[in-house]
């Protein structure tokens, strides 16, 4: 059935709006154009030596240079993933297995995405050892605190580039450089940062860098992996030679196109992405600022991503006002509330942000397909939800 252009037009109206960037990214049209050949036209198996397979040999190492360019480095140095989940998981576990000769000892911090905190937990069952750093009132990593807590044993740090809740960014410029006076490998999760800020690996001085193509306008289940020159890790897929002789299994080429794609575009429109979306954040907060009496802002106030805005309303409960507002806006709680108990996410309990705040903590996360009209709105339905509950 084809729906007439007025109709189609109401039912985009009704559409909540959508303040979640930070969780996913709707795909590029872009992105979307560039992957759809490979969809329809080009199925060969890129490992084939025929046509079929040549070509699409030849978008995967497109593909692998556009995110290279992205990150400024070598397209060697490039394996694609399936998303920031597994890049993580390979990085962590693939290093300290790898170096388990040199040491057991493992540093992270307290508010790293679970994709890095449960890693860490696996491999202290495997005999290594995980020191846990501290975060100040923004979230961001006390650097004393990690050079007391590096060993003889000390094998890994991985810290992430930017908080996924508060956006706090973390100065992994000067955590590279202990990290190199010690010769100990660096990881950083930048899935919330590519795309949104500069992620040059050079320029940050890492060794392992992670990337998830669903935050950056590319499609779900796919993902990259930076591994610098020289830098060894344990395969986790067995099975084949596939990128680079470490991740076995015939490529996923559609997604892989799109995700080169994606990161091409990023690179080109970062300047202005990163405006807008701070342009947005900003007109975000300060509309609520003015509307309601009480907002706390989570998060470093200048080291933080552009998009990002973390804010608390004291004493309302995050989950249903949310629940209440889910057909108007879309965005996440900061906190689980249920009848005996309050589950407060634990970048908040790092930073100490009090309970009847916390409870009340909700992330909002811009995007470039963001509007001013999007935004008035929606500071128009927030505040007059936290009014009504505490009216």
């Amino acid at each position: 059935m084809i729906i007439p252009d007025e109709a189609y037009q109401r039912l985009e109206s009704m559409r909540p709006i959508y303040l979640d960037y930070n969780a996913s990214t709707p795909i590029d049209p872009a992105v979307a154009k560039a992957m759809r050949p490979y969809l329809e036209q080009y199925f060969g198996n890129p490992s084939s030596a025929h046509w079929y397979g040549g070509h699409n040999k030849q978008a995967i190492e497109k593909a692998r240079q556009q995110a290279a360019d992205l990150l400024n480095c070598r397209p060697e140095e490039v394996i694609f993933t399936s998303g920031g989940s597994e890049s993580n998981n390979h990085a962590i576990k693939g290093a300290a297995f790898a170096n388990r000769e040199k040491g057991n000892h493992i540093i992270t911090s307290a508010i790293e995405h679970p994709a890095v905190i449960e890693v860490c937990q696996f491999l202290e069952t495997k005999g290594f050892q995980v020191t846990v750093l501290p975060v100040d009132e923004f979230g961001r990593v006390e650097l004393e605190a990690l050079q007391r807590s590096i060993t003889a044993q000390t094998i890994l740090i991985t810290i992430m580039h930017a908080n996924n809740e508060v956006g706090t960014i973390q100065p992994i410029a000067e955590i590279a450089r202990i990290a190199r006076e010690h010769r100990i490998i660096l990881h950083t999760d930048a899935a919330q940062s590519v795309g949104k800020i500069p992620a040059l690996v050079d320029a940050l001085g890492v060794d392992l860098l992670s990337v998830a193509g669903h935050k950056l306008y590319a499609p779900k289940g796919i993902g990259a992996l930076y591994i610098g020159r020289g830098i060894r890790l344990e395969k986790l897929i067995h099975g084949a030679g596939h990128e680079m002789n470490l991740r076995a299994g015939t490529e996923n080429v559609l997604e892989i196109v799109g995700l080169g794609m994606a990161c091409e575009i990023a690179r080109r429109d970062l300047q202005q992405n990163m405006a807008h979306a701070k342009e947005a954040r900003d007109r975000l907060y300060n509309g609520l600022k003015q509307k309601l009496s009480e907002v706390r802002l989570n998060g470093h106030h200048q080291q933080r991503l552009p998009n990002t805005l973390n804010v608390s309303f004291p004493n309302v409960e995050a989950n249903r006002l949310l629940a209440e507002i889910k057909d108007e806006v879309a965005a996440s709680p900061g906190a689980a509330c249920h009848s005996d108990s309050v589950q407060v996410s634990g970048t908040l309990r790092a930073m100490k942000v009090p309970l009847e705040y916390a409870m009340g903590t909700i992330r909002f996360s811009t995007g470039k397909m963001t509007t001013a009209e999007e935004i008035d709105r929606a500071v128009e339905i927030i505040a007059n939800a936290v009014q009504r509950w505490k009216s």
